[in-house]
């Protein structure tokens, strides 16, 4: 069964930094582009950020450019967001995902596999 595995949510105040992981076993990673969506509470899933392939691509939310960054390291397995200046609007669960194939996408159901998420709270 593929897993995807997200870590580093946390309590943070407005302003702070923070790195989400996601890594995967038994899933062939490197020739697929990788996503972050979030949800907050009373709302639908919505995309983040997104990274094909080779890392070469990337697309953002508006709400999020400029402060966020989505990386990968496929030797590891893992893809990383940065999130820097955080806002209280940020707080959600943030969840990783896979697409079957190599191209960006923004809209979940064109990713084939989801990891459990990770909360992030952004609060004074």
């Amino acid at each position: 069964q593929v897993q995807l595995v997200e870590s580093g949510g946390g309590l943070m105040q407005p302003g702070d930094s923070l790195r989400l992981s996601c890594t995967t076993s038994r899933l062939t990673f490197s020739s697929r582009a990788m996503g972050w969506f979030r949800q907050a509470p009373g709302k639908e899933r919505e995309f983040v950020a997104a990274i094909n392939w080779n890392g070469d691509s990337t697309n953002y939310a508006d709400s999020v450019k400029g402060r966020f960054t989505i990386f990968r390291d496929n030797a590891k397995n893992t893809v990383y967001l940065r999130m820097n200046s955080l806002k209280p609007e940020d707080t959600a669960v943030y969840y990783c995902a896979a697409r079957p194939g190599s191209d960006i996408a923004t809209i979940p159901r064109n990713y084939a596999y989801w990891g459990q998420g990770t909360q992030v709270t952004v609060s004074s």
